[in-house]
């Protein structure tokens, strides 16, 4: 049965699931997601940025990849490989962001490739979407996102039928999370990845140094977000306006003074629309649902 919440249309598409499939599409020259994403109403911004490159990739345009490191990685490691020489436009935060920047790595092994950029696992996702077999025992969460998001695009294409969306299952589960709080003062909820950091650190369910440990790829996103979410959670309890541009952090500390009972003032709101634009009609609605 299909949650409510994604029922209800509080829930967005699964971004990472989507790029994966759109790049496999790609590079296999299927227009489906560009379809696909066409006649969606309310897309994050990862995923409009996608829709574009799909467009504008054999245009011989610069690729615009806004502020998405995962398109970024997938698409410049595509063009080292294939010699494609592509020039890329990056917007925002991404930036500001430590990139390797050397083409050597294509020849990099899966578990070479994870120990790039703050062990971020889309070096070794792109490597595998251009057809690398290895498959790693125990692979970081997206790695494995990445191995699963083949099988099926494989799977599907093997019978004639186009690949099946999904809904963001991360986002999901804080969102559940976040009702169980508001109704029990209670959660069960366990972070799993990186991109669970900012809720769970908000709800006090992981410490700092916690995340330092378990998530190293948390220096290498829209912030260094284990320090940024030290700085926001200090702004927040003061008052102050939280002036953070991350989407992650900015969800997490707005869902958290939501439940404190306490107003919150952010300088950039539209931050959440890369990857959660229902996200403040979700918050507005929290109560009843």
């Amino acid at each position: 049965m299909e949650n409510y919440l994604i029922k209800l249309g509080y829930i967005p598409l699964d971004k990472s699931w989507i790029i994966r499939i759109g790049v496999l599409d790609l590079l296999n020259n299927y227009d489906d997601t560009i379809r696909f994403l066409k006649k969606q109403k309310k897309l994050s911004d990862d995923l409009k940025t996608l829709y574009r490159v799909l467009i504008t990739w054999n245009s011989g345009k610069p690729i615009d990849v806004g502020e998405s490191g995962t398109l970024y990685r997938f698409l410049r490691f595509t063009s080292w490989k294939l010699g494609l020489e592509k020039k890329f436009i990056l917007r925002g935060t991404l930036r500001k962001r430590k990139i390797c920047n050397d083409p050597g790595i294509i020849n990099y092994s899966q578990e070479k490739l994870l120990s790039l950029d703050n062990k971020t696992s889309q070096w070794a996702s792109a490597v595998v979407l251009l057809g690398d077999p290895e498959r790693i025992d125990n692979p970081p969460y997206k790695l494995k996102l990445t191995y699963e998001a083949i099988k099926h695009w494989k799977i599907q294409r093997e019978k004639g039928k186009c690949w099946k969306p999904r809904y963001d299952e991360t986002i999901l589960k804080q969102a559940e999370a976040f009702l169980e709080l508001l109704k029990t003062r209670k959660t069960f909820f366990v972070p799993k990845q990186a991109e669970d950091y900012c809720f769970a650190r908000a709800f006090e369910l992981i410490t700092r140094k916690e995340g330092e440990i378990r998530f190293p790829s948390l220096k290498d996103h829209e912030s260094n977000r284990v320090k940024e979410m030290e700085l926001m959670l200090n702004f927040a309890e003061r008052g102050m306006l939280v002036d953070s541009n991350d989407h992650r952090a900015v969800q997490a500390i707005a869902m958290r003074q939501k439940f404190k009972g306490k107003k919150v003032k952010i300088k950039n709101p539209k931050c959440v629309n890369k990857s959660w634009p229902q996200f403040w009609q979700f918050l507005k609605d929290s109560d009843r649902l």
